[in-house]
């Protein structure tokens, strides 16, 4: 049974950073590519950035493109990194990690993921 596990939420001033992580267990999914969705209260959830199976190629979405940052090491139990700098209040939302064999490089609101984290709560206080 795979299991994504995210940690690194909290609460932060507007213009402060984060840095989010998801570990994998229960099966290595050094070969998937990962990446991170979001859902703001009240609105649906939205692709933020996805990363291939050997960190080689990124995605970023439009709106943090330049202030999140996307690694991840399959050395061990596969883990992504999302560094967050320069967060805004509009980053507030609930961060999901997920895996999937193909991860579309646009995946929409991400129906179809093989793997889903339960995710974990960014706060950015103005």
């Amino acid at each position: 049974q795979v299991q994504l596990v995210e940690s690194g939420g909290g609460l932060v001033q507007a213009g402060g950073s984060l840095r989010l992580s998801c570990a994998a267990s229960g099966r290595t999914l050094s070969t998937y590519a990962m990446g991170w969705f979001r859902q703001a209260p009240g609105k649906e959830r939205e692709f933020v950035v996805r990363i291939n199976w050997n960190g080689g190629t990124t995605y970023y979405a439009d709106s943090v493109k330049g202030r999140f940052t996307i690694s991840r090491d399959n050395a061990k139990n596969t883990t992504i990194t999302l560094q967050m700098n320069s967060l805004k209040p509009e980053d507030t939302a609930v961060y999901y990690c997920a895996a999937d064999r193909l991860f579309p490089i646009n995946p929409g609101r991400g129906e179809g993921m093989d793997y889903w984290g339960k995710g974990t709560l960014v706060t950015v206080s103005s």
